[in-house]
């Protein structure tokens, strides 16, 4: 909500308050109220959350560049683009513990302080990749710097291969925003390659053109199919409300990941790694769904591996048969939180507006929860992980979760105050292990200030979770970004090449058996 100071006079008496912002009515006796410029706007219940000592989530961007980057082409762009945004030049102040609200506060932004070129020698770096691995690790120990705006980027100039000159690293309090509209306000800052005065394309959602509603038969069926989809999102949404009340109360994950003590405030290790993206499609179109459905599909291919790989190495399970290892993994309940911000978004387009033309655009964290189960097992045919994916996410497709779980959010912010809500907001993170996530990005190489794109990779530390998992289209190639407690996972690497490893597997299932798009399509490594 915005809020304004206004200066009230009565009977000779000047007062300050803070209110909602009304329109005056000046003839209303002798009060006479007169609005300044300075606009207070109070954080979201979702942002408040964000700044909880266990609950202090960054978002890490990390972007791949072609070219090595320039300090100064940024400190000359930055003013009149990111900085416009209100959040990139806000401080928050406030202090809860003497109740007093957190709000968003003006101020001038020094890009000395936010703009971090460390000094590099490359003659002293044997492996390109574990120094920018070892960098990330040694940022997930710290937070930023709260008496100045919530964000900051690392430039390293240190060649990763042909493909890859420069790296820089966003990282940015989430409070600013949720992980979908801070990426989507990087690439409002991009413009593509083949054309530098246009933004990048998005793919969308497709509409579904398959119901007719030309004749009779139509309508009937028409008819038919939106009773039954009214009657299938009551049923999911019941059952996937009992299962948020269930696991907000006692319904634990049995995952055999253990965290390390500290918990959200222990260093995460982050991992990424790029493959073809034209593969994921060409399972996608085999099996008719999405690539999300491909994306949760590998992921849960990979877990079983890994978690199989770990059962099996286990001194007391030495020698261990399949059939135990499959009884062991399907008494695994394993779930992931997924935040959604249920806050329609006006798209890069509205964002390089602000930017460029000091246009409005709905901002902000309005987040709803959603649980999704991962299903783990050993299959013969590896197309069933994907299969199961679908089956999955086309229910959650079919539910108002994220909705209810918002506004029953903010009715327990409202009555029973920010401790009750915190409380529950903690055993729903506690009582699950991972977060995932999968985001489409540009269809065509873009570029940052005219710095060519190689990759786009995102990820966060300070969640509870243990394991944090990422998948990030960009042009042909699709990044996959691992963030865990190395308590829980010592070798992420290894996980990530399960994962990455299982789409090979599948897409082999996929020519093996015969199940070809209709236009026999193959992909081209």
């Amino acid at each position: 909500m915005e809020y304004v100071i206004r200066r009230r006079k009565k009977n000779g008496i000047m007062k300050n308050a803070l209110m909602p912002k009304l329109e005056i009515n000046s003839n209303r006796g002798l009060i006479i109220e007169e609005e300044i410029e300075e606009r207070i706007e109070l954080l979201s219940p979702s942002s408040v959350a964000f700044h909880k000592p266990d609950f202090n989530v960054h978002v890490l961007a990390i972007l791949g560049f072609k070219t090595s980057v320039s300090v100064d082409l940024i400190k000359a762009k930055f003013p009149s683009t990111l900085l416009k945004h209100p959040r990139f030049s806000s401080v928050v102040v406030g202090d809860p513990d003497k109740n007093e609200e957190l709000r968003w506060e003006r101020t001038q932004v020094n890009l000395e302080q936010h703009i971090i070129v460390p000094n590099i020698n490359l003659e002293n770096i044997k492996s390109p990749q574990n120094y920018v691995e070892n960098y990330l690790h040694n940022l997930s120990k710290s937070s930023l710097d709260k008496s100045r705006p919530l964000w900051e980027i690392h430039i390293l100039n240190i060649p990763q291969s042909d493909d890859v000159k420069g790296i820089a690293i966003f990282r940015i309090h989430h409070s600013l925003g949720d992980g979908t509209s801070l990426v989507s306000l990087l690439l409002a800052l991009t413009r593509k390659t083949s054309d530098p005065t246009a933004l990048p394309t998005i793919p969308g959602a497709k509409m579904d053109h398959n119901v007719s509603n030309k004749s009779i038969k139509g309508f009937v069926f028409a008819m038919f199919v939106t009773l039954w989809s009214i009657l299938r999102l009551f049923w999911n949404t019941t059952m996937d409300i009992f299962l948020f009340i269930a696991t907000a109360w006692f319904l634990k994950d049995t995952s055999p990941l253990k965290s390390d003590p500290r918990g959200p405030n222990a260093p995460r290790r982050v991992v990424f790694k790029c493959f073809s993206l034209d593969d994921m499609k060409f399972v996608k179109n085999a099996v008719g769904g999405t690539i999300n459905d491909v994306a949760l599909g590998i992921t849960q291919a990979g877990l079983s591996r890994y978690f199989s790989r770990i059962y099996a190495n286990n001194e007391e399970n030495h020698g261990v048969d399949k059939t135990k290892i499959k009884k062991f993994l399907k008494n695994i309940r394993l779930r992931s939180i997924l935040l959604i911000n249920i806050r329609p978004s006006g798209g890069i387009q509205a964002l390089a507006d602000m930017m460029e033309k000091d246009a409005e655009v709905k901002w902000g964290n309005a987040l709803g929860y959603v649980l999704l189960p991962f299903k783990l097992g050993l299959h013969d045919d590896p197309l069933n992980y994907v299969r199961e994916a679908k089956t999955t996410v086309d229910k959650k497709k079919h539910s108002l979760e994220a909705i209810y779980t918002f506004f029953m959010a903010e009715i327990v912010m409202k009555f029973f105050g920010s401790k009750v809500a915190s409380g529950i907001s903690d055993n729903i993170n506690a009582h699950t292990t991972i977060a995932f996530s999968n985001l489409a990005g540009p269809l065509e190489e873009i570029g940052f200030y005219g710095l060519p794109l190689s990759f786009l990779a995102p990820s966060s530390y300070g969640q509870p979770h243990p394991v944090m998992i990422n998948f990030q289209s960009y042009s042909n190639k699709m990044t996959i970004v691992l963030a865990v407690d190395e308590h829980a996972v010592p070798d992420p690497h290894q996980l990530c090449d399960d994962i990455v490893d299982s789409l090979k597997l599948v897409k082999d299932a996929v020519i093996k058996q015969g199940c070809l798009p209709k236009d026999n399509s193959m992909p081209t490594n």
